[in-house]
């Protein structure tokens, strides 16, 4: 069935299944590199987009299992005057559970689509975190802390600030000791979108032609996105996270209380992590220019699957088939 879907949709990507410690499926296909036709392969490492989100709320969580922040801290108390359109109220809990009611500087309640130019101000001014600031100012506060569920990618680029303020380091690195390396995650970093690796596979905006998300996206992510990954490193984040090598079982289980229900389509949010409208199953995304992605855990069943493309909606139709055969 993989066969032909990928087949009748063009699938340009790499898909996984694993059921009791086992690989039952993997199979690359399509191209990384269109103009020189160099295939994917189950090795390539893919932008994932807002998968960066559940790697950035390990990294905020590791630091309150080891006391140097509070999920009750609020973040003016940690940023000062930094972002002065942030509540007084609003606490890094609230930014995990996508609950702090921020203005966002990438809002997804408006109406635009992954060809879109929606940064705003020159990718490559985007490379530290620090060089977020100037877009996350500005935004007015759109409800009262807590009050509510609403996906903020803002949120997550200001907690990569807070981990940079308790921890006096830059982001990426904490983040690489903090759950790269106990995880033994060995192809997954944040690489610069003008300089990337012959390993990494080019983003495209179309099905077919040669233009790339490259004048799309920030020349390096934070804390909201932007991280590069192969599907063997997503399989072996999920062992590391869920058996406590990242943090520990009580931290896992803290994560994975359920904070919100999207009114959308019944998913529920934990710290970091999509939780399935019923059962244990447990779920990172992301969509961008280029990018797609979507990876699975459901402890129950003892399955992990995960399907990664590099076009803008190129999981769609696989992720459907593998959620409805392996999830029924």
């Amino acid at each position: 069935m993989v066969g032909r879907l990928v087949d009748e949709h063009g699938f340009s990507g790499v898909v996984r299944v694993d059921r009791d410690g086992v690989t039952e499926h993997a199979s690359a296909h399509g191209l990384a590199e269109r103009a020189f036709e160099v295939p994917n392969t189950l090795d390539t490492q893919f932008g994932v987009a807002s998968i960066a989100k559940s790697l950035t709320a390990m990294t905020v969580v590791s630091l309150v299992a080891d006391g140097l922040v509070g999920l009750g801290a609020r973040v003016r108390d940690l940023l000062g005057d930094e972002l002065p359109d942030i509540a007084p109220d609003v606490t890094v809990e609230h930014l995990l559970a996508h609950r702090s009611g921020i203005g966002d500087y990438l809002d997804e309640d408006l109406d635009f689509g992954p060809s879109d130019y929606v940064m705003t101000r020159p990718v490559h001014e985007f490379v530290t975190t620090d060089d977020y600031v100037p877009s996350l100012r500005g935004h007015p506060t759109k409800f009262a802390a807590g009050e509510r569920f609403s996906y903020c990618n803002g949120g997550y680029v200001v907690l990569a600030l807070v981990v940079e303020r308790v921890t006096g380091r830059p982001f990426h690195d904490v983040l690489a000791e903090r759950v790269c390396a106990p995880a033994g995650l060995e192809h997954t970093a944040y690489l610069r979108s003008d300089e990337l690796p012959a390993s990494v596979a080019r983003g495209y905006l179309d099905d077919h032609g040669l233009r790339t998300n490259v004048l799309h996206l920030p020349v390096r992510g934070s804390g909201d996105g932007g991280v590069h990954t192969t599907v063997g490193d997503l399989h072996a984040l999920w062992d590391a996270f869920v058996g406590g090598r990242v943090v520990d079982e009580r931290w896992v289980a803290e994560m994975l209380r359920p904070r919100s229900v999207d009114p959308g389509d019944g998913r529920r949010y934990g710290l970091g992590l999509w939780l399935a409208p019923a059962g244990d199953g447990v779920v990172m995304n992301g969509y961008d220019a280029g990018v797609s992605a979507r990876t699975a855990h459901v402890p129950s069943r003892s399955l992990t699957w995960t399907v990664v493309a590099n076009t803008s909606n190129g999981i769609r139709p696989l992720v459907r088939h593998l959620a409805e055969r392996l999830e029924a």
